[in-house]
């Protein structure tokens, strides 16, 4: 997973020019974590694209509820399992785009620290030893909160979106093993 600093493909920094560009603030922080995942581009995508289901791959997810229709501007009311410095996160779905696979959301409200958190999350076809896999690619730019620095505030997120990001790995492999997914020929 990278960071401030890390060292990315020439593919990864041209997705996270294209899609990851964050407006910072002073008081703010930013980062970009990659993972790639073992499994086919529309089984990850199919995961990350359910706003109203995050606790499909998300651990400290336990319940999500969305009133009305599901699109841009939708809020979710989340709750968050014990263990972690919140019980609830209202957020806003800000984009959601099938044809390039983009999620953005903004968090609006909870009783956490998270103040102006902001994420896009992308997911890109790639080839992983020899078999459809994927590339996820999600950032996010979130003030720091009185009391800590950004660096501080930067590691708390990137350990927060690693453990989600490794959890959408495990259940998009599992899913992908289910699914039996052919090699790809290079014929």
């Amino acid at each position: 997973m990278n960071g401030a600093g890390d060292v990315y493909s020439a593919v990864e920094s041209q997705y996270i020019r294209r899609h990851h560009r964050h407006q910072i603030n002073d008081n703010q922080c930013t980062s970009t974590l990659v993972k790639h995942i073992k499994a086919p581009v529309h089984l990850v995508w199919s995961l990350v694209r359910r706003f109203d289901q995050p606790q499909r791959y998300k651990p400290f997810v336990s319940r999500c509820i969305v009133n009305g229709e599901l699109g841009i501007g939708s809020v979710r009311e989340v709750n968050v399992k014990s263990g972690l410095p919140a019980t609830t996160s209202t957020e806003m779905l800000e984009l959601l785009d099938d044809e390039e696979h983009i999620l953005g959301i903004k968090i609006v409200g909870g009783d956490h620290r998270l103040k102006n958190y902001s994420s896009v999350m992308t997911v890109h076809p790639e080839v992983i030893d020899g078999r459809p896999g994927t590339l996820v690619i999600e950032s996010f730019v979130v003030d720091a909160p009185d009391g800590n620095t950004k660096d501080e505030t930067c590691y708390f997120v990137k350990a927060l979106i690693k453990c989600n990001l490794k959890s959408l790995a495990d259940v998009s492999e599992r899913m992908a093993l289910q699914d039996r997914v052919e090699p790809i020929n290079r014929f």
